[in-house]
């Protein structure tokens, strides 16, 4: 028996690749169609699989480190949910504590509590410490 193959239209492709514009494309079409959200609405009564991966501190840009721990972060639940569970994967920010505090003391000159309350004031240091993260929010959200 004969299988009939539909008929299909190709596009014609550009002899030279462009990496970033192809990624661009498909993530575009993945978030269009929500690709990501219908495969985890396919496997909602599968066993649950629980990753609790510890968020980056965003008090920089994101280094190739960071993109090799990641990768790795992102095999084992693809893995599975190809293997039969239910993955969902939430990321989050960590947007406090030392790094950050770190940052902002350099940037300021400043390296103790005392200097910290006698030059500009917790509130300032503060204000300064969470604006500081947002400078970087961007970039990490390009590699996730």
């Amino acid at each position: 028996m004969a299988v009939e193959v539909p008929k299909m239209s190709f596009k014609t492709i550009s002899s030279r690749y462009d990496g970033p514009a192809l990624e661009a494309e498909i993530l575009e079409f993945w978030r269009e169609n929500r690709i990501f959200d219908l495969t985890l609405a396919q496997s909602r009564e599968r066993p649950l699989f629980t990753f609790n991966e510890g968020p980056p501190t965003a008090n920089g840009r994101p280094g190739i480190h960071h993109v090799l721990a990641r990768t790795f972060k992102d095999i084992y639940p693809r893995f599975k949910t190809m293997r039969g569970y239910h993955a969902p994967r939430k990321g989050g920010w960590d947007t406090h504590g030392l790094p950050v505090e770190h940052e902002i003391e350099k940037e300021l000159g400043i390296f103790d509590k005392q200097e910290i309350e006698a030059q500009i004031g917790v509130a300032e240091f503060t204000r300064r410490c969470r604006e500081s993260v947002m400078r970087y929010i961007a970039d990490w959200e390009k590699m996730t």
